[in-house]
């Protein structure tokens, strides 16, 4: 049995309490901790949102959610009613000067318990968010702050809501969530490299060629049709999940796992990424939208569809950015980052394309080694290595692959990564959470071609659900004599 390291009692308010992500993600992550012993009934969850509900009905409404989004741990009644038992909920507009705080005090006597807030909102409501608990004197030493990405649509924006949070909390206090660092997939990352100097020694440019990060997903927008219009993939994915993946795996090696080593060496990655000018953006990012195609063979509908009353619209729901990393380690090695909705199959992997050799000796060799990363849905590695080919005469080789897969090599079973995220906050831990200085430089990289797209200088291309995206993505690494990951296995 795995060791549960047990957190002293904690109080934990939600605001946005009856959202979506709540409902599905925030709730079923605290009850599968409950489950296993990492928090007792000791704890409270204080959920705040503007409908008008009892702690019974809203107790109702969480029961359904987690029979839904938690079924396996739910179906032990006595700790799911145990669990309900620790929740309360405070009906508030928390945005309005009038409203009645006093239930959110009566909620928060205790000044020396930990006491995080949770911003499950829109993030133009981080700030006033903010102001109104110090107004209400509900903020304390042991107070911590999470906000949910995006942090702003743009470097103003962001900077805004990073000052306006932190006139009332210190940086070491906000916590910034980004559930991709999170994922054990991202990392395990750091072990594979900085614990194994075979292949520390192998990542960078002297021994590879290119580097692919995909983020693919077969849905499409369903209900989040509103925000994902104003946003597209390049906000929603790449600006945060992307470029975070893409720090762990470029970063050099932290002088510790400490929070703020870590997320130096991020910070340097951010900031070496190659600017994109206009003519860049042109020759290097390709954004695509899906139209009707099918998945799993049942058609499904395209972009506009999803929207609603066949409007049309500019948002990218695909987008292939091929760029450098200006540092030693790296020299000239392309890293492509690819990320899109309605695609052939849902993946998050990393592949490191290894050089070919300067003079092969065997006259057959097949294409370079490449070591996959798989992040998700089934995390594990595949190490593509050439083998003398036994069933042919000679010294024919061929490519083998040796696969390890978590889920069949570890026992224990993965927290979401939700999980991790929510308790790290409570205990203090930082290390997996974005610093402000990250999130501007990340939002600095990609303005310009944020900017450059809205000019028109990168066309917006149709692929049918059900591929890979636009058929141009090809030619994205075709330029390099390279080729997508899939493209390899055909």
């Amino acid at each position: 049995m795995a060791h549960v390291n047990l957190i002293e009692p904690f109080d934990f308010i939600i605001f946005g309490a009856t959202g979506d992500l709540t409902m599905r993600k925030l709730l079923p992550a605290f009850l599968r901790r409950f489950h296993a012993g990492e928090f007792t009934d000791d704890a409270r969850l204080i959920c705040i949102a503007r409908s008008e509900l009892t702690v019974e009905k809203f107790r109702q409404q969480v029961r359904s959610a987690l029979k839904e989004f938690a079924s396996d741990i739910s179906k032990d009644n006595a700790t799911l009613d145990r669990f309900l038992a620790i929740l309360s909920y405070v009906p508030i507009d928390a945005t309005q000067p009038d409203s009645d705080w006093g239930p959110v005090r009566d909620a928060l006597k205790d000044q020396d318990r930990t006491r995080v807030f949770y911003l499950a909102t829109a993030p133009a409501l981080y700030a006033p968010l903010c102001a109104a608990l110090a107004e209400h004197k509900l903020i304390t030493r042991q107070s911590r702050i999470v906000l949910e990405k995006p942090i702003g649509v743009s470097l103003k924006t962001a900077t805004e809501i990073n000052d306006g949070v932190g006139r009332y909390f210190p940086e070491e206090s906000i916590y910034r969530i980004d559930h991709y660092l999170g994922k054990e997939g991202v990392q395990n990352l750091l072990a594979l490299r900085f614990a194994n100097p075979v292949l520390e020694k192998l990542w960078c440019a002297d021994a590879i060629e290119h580097v692919q990060i995909t983020a693919a997903e077969t849905v499409g927008v369903g209900t989040r049709g509103a925000y994902y219009d104003e946003s597209g993939a390049m906000r929603d994915m790449v600006q945060n999940h992307l470029l975070q993946v893409l720090c762990m795996v470029a970063m050099d090696a932290p002088a510790s796992l400490s929070a703020d080593d870590l997320r130096n060496e991020k910070l340097k990655v951010l900031n070496a990424l190659r600017p994109m000018t206009p003519d860049m953006v042109r020759q290097n990012v390709i954004r695509g939208q899906y139209i009707a195609g099918r998945i799993e063979d049942k058609p499904v509908p395209g972009y506009s569809e999803d929207l609603g009353h066949d409007r049309t619209s500019n948002t990218e729901t695909f987008v292939a950015i091929r760029t450098k990393i200006r540092t030693a380690r790296w020299g000239n090695v392309p890293f492509y980052l690819r990320t899109g909705k309605r695609m052939a199959a849902k993946s998050t992997e990393i592949v490191l394309q290894f050089k070919q050799q300067v003079w092969p000796i065997f006259t057959n060799t097949p294409s370079p080694g490449r070591l996959v990363i798989r992040i998700a849905p089934d995390e594990g590695l595949s190490l593509v290595v050439a083998s003398k080919d036994p069933g042919a005469g000679g010294f024919r080789v061929r490519n083998a692959a040796l696969n390890m897969s978590y889920e069949n090599q570890f026992t224990i079973e993965y927290q979401d990564s939700y999980e991790r995220l929510l308790l790290d906050a409570v205990r203090g831990n930082p290390a997996l959470f974005i610093r402000r200085d990250e999130v501007e430089a990340s939002w600095r990289w990609i303005e310009p071609i944020l900017d450059s797209c809205r000019h028109s200088l990168s066309q917006l291309e149709p692929y049918p659900a059900g591929s890979w995206g636009p058929a141009s993505t090809r030619a994205l690494l075709a330029r390099d004599g390279a080729m997508w990951h899939e493209d390899m296995l055909t």
